[in-house]
C-alpha cells in the first residue's frame, strides 16, 4: 500500500555523501572524487523532467559534486551546509512549499535535522539505526547503489506518473536520435 502523503511530495532533498554516493571519500591531488550511481542519475532526470524538483544537501565541498549536478541539471545545490534543515527552508521558502511538500533521504544522524522539515523522510538501506528508526520509509537499495532512484520510483509511482515519465524519457531518446541523423536523413 502506497503512502498517501507521497502524492503531495514536489521536491525531493538529498544527502550527497552516503546517500547519492556509496559515502566513499577518495582524493587525487587536491580533489576529492566520488562515484555516482548512473541509477540514481537516471532517476533524477525522469524526476526533474516530470516535475519532481531535486535539491542537493551536503556538509561537504566538492568540484565532483558540482560538476555531476551540472551535468544532471540539478540547480539547487547547496555544499557546506553543515545545518542541512537550514538549506531545507530556505529551498522551501524560494518555491513556497509546505512541509508536506518535501521528502529528504538521508544516511547519517547529521540528516535528522532535514527530517523534521520535510512531510516525508527516507533513509538508505545502509543508513545508521538513528536514522533508520525515524525515517518513514527505508530503502531496499544501499546509498550510491540505486536507493535515491528507488525513492524517486516510490515517488512518482504514488502520484501515478512513473510510467509517463519512463515513456517521455523513451520518447526523448528517439527525438534526440533523429537529430543526430540530421536532415538528410529524413528524406
Amino acid at each position: 500500500m502506497t503512502d498517501p502523503r507521497l502524492s503531495k511530495i514536489k521536491l525531493l532533498a538529498m544527502d550527497i555523501d552516503g546517500t547519492l554516493t556509496d559515502g566513499a571519500m577518495i582524493f587525487y591531488g587536491n580533489e576529492q572524487v566520488k562515484s555516482f550511481n548512473v541509477y540514481d542519475g537516471l532517476g533524477i532526470r525522469l524526476a526533474a523532467n516530470f516535475g519532481l524538483r531535486i535539491a542537493w544537501v551536503t556538509g561537504n565541498v566538492s568540484e565532483s559534486v558540482s560538476r555531476r549536478a551540472a551535468t544532471l541539471g540539478v540547480k539547487d545545490v547547496y555544499q557546506g551546509a553543515r545545518f542541512k534543515s537550514k538549506a531545507l527552508i530556505e529551498i522551501a521558502r524560494r518555491y513556497n512549499l509546505d512541509r508536506e511538500e518535501i521528502a529528504y533521504i538521508g544516511d547519517d544522524i547529521n540528516d535528522l535535522p532535514a527530517f523534521d522539515h520535510a512531510g516525508f523522510s527516507f533513509a538508505v538501506a545502509n543508513a545508521v539505526e538513528e536514522v533508520r528508526s525515524r525515517a518513514d520509509a527505508i530503502t531496499r537499495l544501499a546509498g550510491g547503489r540505486g536507493a535515491v532512484r528507488e525513492a524517486i520510483e516510490t515517488i512518482l509511482k504514488a502520484q501515478g506518473t512513473w510510467d509517463d515519465a519512463v515513456q517521455s524519457f523513451i520518447e526523448e531518446l528517439a527525438v534526440e536520435e533523429e537529430k543526430k541523423k540530421g536532415p538528410e536523413a529524413v528524406a
